[in-house]
């Protein structure tokens, strides 16, 4: 009963702050739902025994992007932004696109739910770590994703380097 508790407690946050996240006003404000987001999705997975990607969440999700999104937040002009109205026509696009979205969505639990059973067991996880079990798959089977990743990540970088010396120019 406690475990189903516990889980029921970090869905239902985890949802409202998202919804937070997205509907507040003031950008700051965004940025703190979102912190304590990231702190709620790290406890979801302490209570599901992966201590080290609760770890990595905090870390990187909690300490770097979250640095990043206020860094941009404070960058931009947004008091132009802030002064319009926010919800200009757009809902018949965004009404199709969430429903595209919810069908996507259905679908892949429906693939996801008549798929085989992998070769990593909830025993076979238990003996070799959450940790090692996901190096495993991670740089095995998922090693060119995971390389195509890195290399969009870097022209990201790049690009923003790039954007932030002409800006300097000016």
């Amino acid at each position: 009963m406690l475990p189903e508790l516990f889980f029921a407690y970090f869905a239902v946050t985890i949802v409202l702050f998202s919804i937070f996240v997205v509907t507040a006003r003031n950008p700051v404000h965004s940025v703190l739902w979102m912190l304590l987001l990231f702190f709620h999705i790290a406890g979801l997975y302490l209570f599901l025994n992966a201590e080290f990607i609760a770890a990595i969440q905090i870390i990187i999700y909690a300490g770097a992007i979250l640095v990043l999104y206020l860094f941009v937040v404070f960058l931009l002009n947004l008091r132009e932004e802030l002064k319009i109205y926010r919800f200009i026509g757009g809902w018949p696009s965004g009404l199709t696109f969430g429903i595209a979205l919810l069908a996507v969505i259905i679908l892949s639990i429906r693939s996801f739910i008549a798929a085989p059973p992998g070769k990593y067991s909830i025993n076979l996880i238990r003996e070799e770590t959450h940790t090692k079990a996901l190096a495993k798959l991670l740089y095995t089977d998922y090693l060119f994703p995971f390389e195509i990743i890195s290399v969009i990540l870097l022209v990201a970088i790049v690009g923003v380097i790039v954007l932030a010396k002409r800006r300097l120019k000016t």
